[in-house]
This record gives C-alpha cells, structure tokens and sequence, in this order.
C-alpha cells in the first residue's frame, strides 16, 4: 500500500512532450478491459486481433499472465511513430503517468523517476487527491489476466 503523507501536499508534473516514457526502455504497459474497449474502438478491430498485432502476454510480479502492450525492437512503444498515434485512446497507465504507485510510494522512488523525466518537479501541481484519485482509478481496472493463470 502507498504512504500517502509523501504527496500529500501534491507534486509537480507537466508533460514536456519528451517521450521518454513511450520509448528507449523496456517496460509494460499493461491494459484493462476497459484500455482494450477504446483501443479497439480506436482502431477499428476486435479483441482478438489487436492482441495478436499489438500484444503480448508477460509475466507479473505475482506470477500471473497479464495483457501489456508490445514493443519495437528498439524498445519503442508499439504506438510510436515520431508521436502517440492512438494518443485519444492510449491506456490508463500511459495517462496517469507519473502517478503510478511504483513512482509515488516514497521521496526516493519519486526522484529516480525524475531523474528520466523532466516534467516532473516542474510545472503544474497535482494535489494529493488528485494523485490518489489516479491511483484508484488503477486499481479500479484490473489488468487484463489469462483465464486459469
């Protein structure tokens, strides 16, 4: 569970449009039921084809099988191509970017993040609710897992 009292007072965020975090470093972006809604929508396909172009099954720190988007071979989101070309529709995750609970548990995880993004400690103040509310939302759409994993 996420200590609250670091970012009670809010935190400093304002995307610079640098894309460091859609590009350059392996990761996940895991999706939800709801993620898979408007990327399909967006894309004008079904389910079982935007996982079969776009996704891949990983493991999680639990051990479950979870959706999470793919990368290029340069580490490059799947949706990177000199922009976000689902931008409108991109995954929760993307969109509460940096207030992820990994990034808000303490002053010290804050900082290391930061140190890739510049954004971050800069710009317009997120109140504590407003960081909180971004965590609730996460854990009110769970990860898309495979049946009987």
């Amino acid at each position: 569970m996420t200590d609250t009292s670091f970012f009670s007072a809010g935190l400093k965020f304002s995307c610079k449009r640098c894309s460091a975090c859609c590009r350059y470093e392996a990761g996940f972006v895991y999706l939800s039921k709801n993620d898979m809604e408007k990327l399909t929508g967006e894309l004008k396909t079904d389910s079982e084809n935007f996982i079969k172009s776009y996704c891949r099954w990983v493991t999680d720190r639990r051990g479950k099988e979870v959706l999470s988007l793919r990368e290029k071979g340069n580490k490059d989101c799947i949706f990177w191509d000199k922009c976000c070309k689902i931008y409108d529709a991109r995954p929760l995750q993307c969109r509460t970017f940096p207030f992820w609970e990994s990034i808000v548990s303490s002053a010290q995880s804050w900082e290391i993040a930061a140190s890739g993004c510049p954004g971050m400690n800069s710009g317009k103040l997120h109140t504590g609710k407003a960081i909180t509310d971004c965590l609730e939302k996460r854990s009110a759409q769970p990860i898309i897992c495979r049946r009987g994993k």
